[in-house]
């Protein structure tokens, strides 16, 4: 798996939601913060005003995504200046949902759509995101993230025999088309910083995906510099400034990152779970586990079962 996709598949838990809105002006609609929760918001039809809580309103036009990682309080309105209202409703309700406002003038329909996240495992690209990504829907930009828009909305729009199936995998897909849109906005390569730079930069970018598609393997720091083609020295220097971390400790986040997935997500043993994400000895991960977690692997198996 290369690193993205591993932000949206071990970072989420639980069941994905979607809903098609449509509102008639004059409406102003406050959502509370919903913190652990990323969502998404695509205007199918018309145009409205996105809300934030600190900050200029953003005009949204027909086509327009934005994203919102960290579950933000926002208002939506057909006005800046109209007054809100708390929501009646969540957004959020089922799979695939669908809600209606009346009123007396232009309509505005918007794809909305989100997944809780385990706070034990928000990934460093994630937190490191601004609390608003807007993509505009410039011509001919994104068309990978449009078809995905209009392929979601068809499902939600007429549910058929295997809708779960294909809404949940097309809301990945559009999560993914959102972050590669945005990791990809900047064309500059020496303008780019963080995480941008090292999924941008083609060595710390191997490096990373070794990581990620074997955590278990006994990497050390020479032979992710090999990997990467850079030397031991030059290879951890470039690594920390990017991805804010050494090599090796960024190694131990993600596989203790991988059991905590396995550990919620499976019956594998714990020993089992400590073989498969590079440990030699079950006490040396329950080890680094609870240092991490705060509790024994066991525990933390039961508590997420209990939840």
């Amino acid at each position: 798996m290369d690193v993205l996709s591993d932000v949206v598949a071990f970072m989420r838990t639980g069941r994905p939601t979607s809903a098609r809105v449509s509102w008639r002006a004059p409406w102003g609609q406050r959502f509370p913060a919903a913190p652990g929760s990323a969502v998404f918001h695509v205007v199918l039809r018309g145009s409205c005003w996105l809300l934030p809580g600190d900050g200029e309103p953003v005009r949204l036009n027909m086509g327009d995504v934005v994203f919102l990682p960290h579950g933000d309080a926002f208002g939506l309105a057909d006005d800046p200046a109209r007054p809100l209202t708390e929501s009646a409703c969540t957004l959020h309700s089922g799979l695939y949902a669908s809600a209606g406002f009346d009123g007396a003038g232009a309509e505005t329909v918007i794809l909305s759509c989100g997944y809780r996240l385990d706070a034990d495992r928000i990934h460093p690209i994630l937190a490191e995101l601004p609390g608003l990504i807007h993509l505009p829907a410039t011509l001919g930009s994104h068309p990978a993230l449009r078809a995905a828009v209009e392929l979601l909305t068809g499902e939600i729009g007429d549910p058929r025999p295997g809708a779960d199936t294909i809404v949940s995998s097309l809301l990945d897909m559009l999560q993914l088309y959102i972050l590669r849109a945005w990791f990809e906005a900047d064309d500059e390569p020496c303008t780019l910083s963080g995480w941008s730079a090292a999924l941008a930069d083609p060595a710390i970018g191997r490096a990373l995906n070794a990581i990620h598609s074997d955590p278990g393997h006994r990497w050390t720091v020479e032979s992710l510099g090999n990997h990467a083609g850079l030397s031991r020295a030059g290879f951890a220097r470039r690594f920390s400034a990017l991805v804010g971390q050494p090599p090796l400790a960024y190694l131990t986040w993600w596989r203790l990152a991988s059991a905590a997935r396995m550990l919620r997500e499976s019956d594998v043993s714990v020993a089992e779970v400590a073989e498969r994400v590079g440990y030699m000895s079950e006490f040396a991960f329950g080890t680094a586990f609870k240092r991490e977690y705060g509790v024994a692997p066991g525990r933390y198996r039961r508590c997420a079962g209990a939840a």
